[in-house]
């Protein structure tokens, strides 16, 4: 019987790159949340048999890995619409401050930074995924400023990715636009 044959059921195909997106993006799902991972945790939220999670990951160790990798890949894909806001604004900081809060606003991608972070603290094989988006921050800000003073505007704002982990909410705008701004004055001091 063939899948046109209209006298049996339908066997649906199976199509394995969906399979395992949707594994990688269970797994992150989980752990933006309790951060916990297993095999069958990853099964049940990504509606598959538990088989199909030992058959694309063969350990919970490439199983996080790519979950984290997907994670920095969207946040690195966020970073770059903040850099081309920032551009297309010559580098205003009110606009890179806003642009910061309202990435600081969403839970999602808050708990995104928080999984990177939480996973390369405790396997320091994982660090440069989340180091991506604050290399790529002191990329945006080179561009506005000097390397010190880049790196410390990329410093200020981890912290503020904390403060919102932390607290459930960004800095206020204000207070976000005064310390970048402040930050970008202070070019070259101390450098």
């Amino acid at each position: 019987m063939t899948e046109t044959d209209s006298t049996g059921p339908k066997r649906s195909r199976r199509d394995p790159e969906a399979r395992r997106r949707a594994i990688v993006q269970a797994a992150a799902e989980l752990l933006m949340g309790s951060g916990d991972l297993t095999h069958r945790q990853v099964a049940e939220r990504a509606g598959v048999p538990l088989g199909a999670t030992t058959y694309y990951f063969a350990t919970l160790g490439e199983l996080r890995e790519a979950a984290l990798a997907q994670l920095a890949d969207s946040l690195n894909n966020h970073l770059a619409r903040i850099a081309d806001e920032v551009a297309a604004a010559n580098g205003d900081a009110t606009v890179l401050a806003g642009q910061l809060h309202a990435y600081l606003s969403d839970v999602e991608q808050v708990r995104a930074d928080a999984a990177l972070y939480s996973s390369a603290a405790q396997d320091p094989a994982l660090r440069h995924l989340a180091l991506r988006w604050f290399d790529g921050f002191i990329q945006l800000t080179a561009a506005l400023t000097d390397p010190t003073t880049a790196r410390n505007i990329a410093v200020y704002v981890e912290g503020a990715s904390l403060h919102a982990t932390l607290t459930g909410k960004p800095l206020d705008l204000p207070t976000l636009t005064s310390a970048l701004t402040a930050l970008l004055r202070a070019e070259g001091e101390g450098a």
